[in-house]
């Protein structure tokens, strides 16, 4: 294409953090002859006050372009556009005066990454943002000079249904679960039985929910079922996918030793 990307250019002592992106016809489009990417460390959980992305916006709209992505695929905010002579000032102001720092990129440690948690979340197992915070402390040499073969990333997701992709999308998934057994509530099951409560997860869709077709028969290990009056779950051969979970969450839930 018309763009050189790399990382030729950078803030000094980081190797990390600004992707160099240059057209090859200048003299054409001079607005872009410049348009380099730089890559904030998210807060965990992505959580933001007001005053934060005020502040963000009044840092970049007069030292670059005004396009963020909120976020990257690794979970930076991602400032796209900016001119070489505009780094250092901005990489500046963003420590000084934002307390942030810059994500990673290049052969290097990847901003790591996390859900809600148990911030938000019922379903959570592991306090997600307290994991993110520590490897994110630990390993800040490795976020910012590059020292791989090639890049690294940590996700963690506070259970099995791991909504960020930590298995997908990472080389160090860190997924919280439970010790003990799924807790069931009986009435609760008959009522989605009875139709009486909606399934999730796209079950039951137009037509009556069947339980045995879409819970029972879709258990990975077959270690549920289902005589009409109660369910059982043979805990001892459950791998904790959460399917039945994600299908009734009214009737199960995780156990509580995490």
């Amino acid at each position: 294409t018309h763009w050189k990307h790399g990382g030729i250019v950078g803030v000094l002592g980081y190797g990390g953090g600004v992707i160099g992106r240059y057209c090859d016809r200048p003299d054409l489009f001079p607005a872009v002859a410049h348009f380099h990417t730089v890559r904030v460390n998210q807060p965990a959980s992505k959580y933001y006050d007001t005053k934060v992305i005020r502040g963000l916006c009044d840092l970049w709209d007069p030292r670059g372009s005004g396009l963020t992505n909120m976020h990257g695929s690794t979970g930076d905010i991602v400032l796209l556009g900016t001119t070489t002579d505009q780094l250092e000032p901005l990489f500046y102001e963003l420590t000084h005066e934002l307390d942030m720092d810059l994500g990673g990129s290049g052969s290097n440690l990847r901003t790591p990454e996390s859900c809600l948690g148990m911030s938000r979340c019922e379903w959570s197992c592991i306090n997600t943002q307290d994991i993110i915070y520590d490897l994110t402390q630990e390993y800040q040499d490795a976020l910012h000079r590059p020292m791989f073969p090639y890049k690294f990333k940590f996700k963690a997701s506070g259970c099995p249904m791991d909504c960020v992709a930590a298995i997908a999308r990472s080389d160090c998934s860190i997924i919280g679960t439970w010790r003990d057994d799924i807790r069931i509530d009986q009435e609760a099951v008959k009522a989605y039985v009875n139709n009486d409560f909606t399934p999730h997860a796209g079950a039951g869709g137009k037509h009556t929910f069947d339980m045995k077709a879409e819970v029972i028969d879709l258990c990975p290990t077959k270690c549920m079922e289902y005589d009409g009056k109660a369910l059982r779950i043979y805990n001892e051969d459950c791998v904790r996918c959460m399917h039945c979970i994600r299908v009734m969450p009214r009737a199960l839930r995780p156990g509580l030793g995490y």
